[in-house]
């Protein structure tokens, strides 16, 4: 996340009247970030596991991957509707109760006995996602002085980022070892070593305000708060059409190992690590031209996967640069939603959350169709490309009406 996109979501932060040493704030951090580690993980780790789960509730999949759009649609649903729903909860307690959804998610996904029970259980586990990330940025920002709080929300958010090197790779290979009961119960543990860390770490805290939901919505509702939005869902969506059938694309494409797999896992990973990092740096100097440029380097990476994923080199080399490309846009379309909804940042913030996972049911149902249709795996990243180039026509359309009505600054 970037300096101006926290200055919005976080301006209403409690700030503390001495500033606290770096240890003070390091295990409040390293706690939320626990959780944040335990979401990514069990966000991403089915999309490795498709074949095994697929075959484990005796479903095809393509019907499979519908687990992630269900999950993806469970975030957007919830992440407005629990954010409002302990608006005035302490922090901490909202905290670990979002965990303990999350826990009780995985266990039940764990014990799902057939395909409907855990697409249930999916849904459950989803509550929390947003949610999470809204509350524990405050609390981050609590944690420190104002002139530390973009790092330390990065601390946190780092651990969502550290899920997709090792968290969803080790998922993956206990997963196709053990059995993908046993990844989901695994991920459960991590939901209760979370809840204990927050209980330790987090200072009690007092109970929050209710939001202005008449001010709130009537900033959603501007319309070009709901192209920013658009422009979320696209980009997700472009990433999630390859991301939900990596493991079945690349073992048709370059006929590839399962080790081969998780090592691609633990690659894109650290692809989005870097991406992440290029993206809010360069987002600060130029925020529609970081979007319109990376968006173009999705479109080309995957118009040219088919080809380069017929050898293994070809594979690593374009999946890290996707993976580069794919998360370096997530800070401009961040800070674009907060940009245009900057006096009331609170509900849109969550809601963005649920926009990206949106975008993550529209890219998993577009590979499923593709899929069903009898088009091939070489044909996922093309569709990928499509909504990705979608998703630059309408960055390019705002930013014309910008110029004419002002709306959103250039950059």
């Amino acid at each position: 996340m970037s300096d101006r996109h926290l200055d919005s979501a976080l301006i209403s932060a409690p700030q503390r009247s001495d500033a606290p040493a770096r240890e003070s704030a390091a295990w409040p951090l390293f706690a939320l970030a626990v959780g944040a580690f335990g979401i990514g993980t069990t966000e991403f780790s089915p999309m490795g596991l498709l074949p095994v789960i697929a075959e484990g509730v005796h479903v095809s999949i393509p019907t499979a991957g519908m687990l992630i759009s269900a999950y993806a649609i469970g975030v957007m649903v919830g992440a407005p509707i629990m954010t409002l729903a302990l608006a005035r909860w302490p922090r901490r307690t909202a905290l670990m109760a979002l965990m303990a959804i999350f826990t009780l998610g995985n266990l039940l996904s764990a014990f799902a006995p057939n395909y409907t029970t855990l697409l249930v259980a999916r849904l459950v586990t989803s509550l929390n996602h947003g949610a999470f990330f809204g509350i524990g940025s405050i609390v981050a920002a609590s944690l420190v002085p104002r002139e530390r709080q973009a790092s330390a929300v990065a601390t946190m958010f780092m651990g969502l980022t550290i899920a997709n090197i090792g968290g969803v790779p080790a998922a993956t290979w206990l997963g196709e070892a053990i059995g993908w009961r046993m990844s989901f119960a695994a991920t459960a543990g991590l939901g209760a070593l979370a809840i204990a860390g927050l209980w330790i770490a987090l200072p009690k805290g007092e109970r929050g305000e209710t939001l202005d939901l008449r001010a709130e919505f009537r900033v959603l509702m501007r319309p070009v708060v709901l192209r920013a939005l658009a422009t979320t869902v696209l980009g997700a969506g472009a990433m999630f059409t390859l991301y939900t059938y990596i493991t079945p694309t690349l073992t048709h494409l370059t006929h590839a190992t399962s080790g081969f797999v998780t090592a691609m896992l633990v690659l894109i990973g650290i692809g989005f690590f870097f991406g992440n990092m290029a993206g809010g740096r360069l987002a600060d100097r130029s925020l529609d031209g970081t979007l319109l440029g990376f968006l173009a380097l999705v479109v080309a990476v995957m118009l040219a996967f088919p080809l380069l994923a017929s050898t293994h080199a070809g594979a690593a080399v374009a999946l890290f640069t996707w993976g580069l490309a794919t998360f370096a846009v997530v800070p401009p379309l961040q800070m674009r939603v907060m940009q245009a909804a900057s006096d009331a940042p609170g509900l849109a913030s969550s809601v963005n959350i649920g926009a990206f996972n949106l975008g993550n049911a529209l890219g998993a149902a577009a590979g499923s169709a593709t899929l069903s249709a009898g088009l091939g795996y070489d044909v996922l990243p093309i569709v990928g490309a499509l909504i990705a180039f979608a998703g630059i026509a309408l960055v390019a359309a705002q930013m014309l009406s910008s110029r004419r009505t002002g709306a959103i600054a250039a950059s």
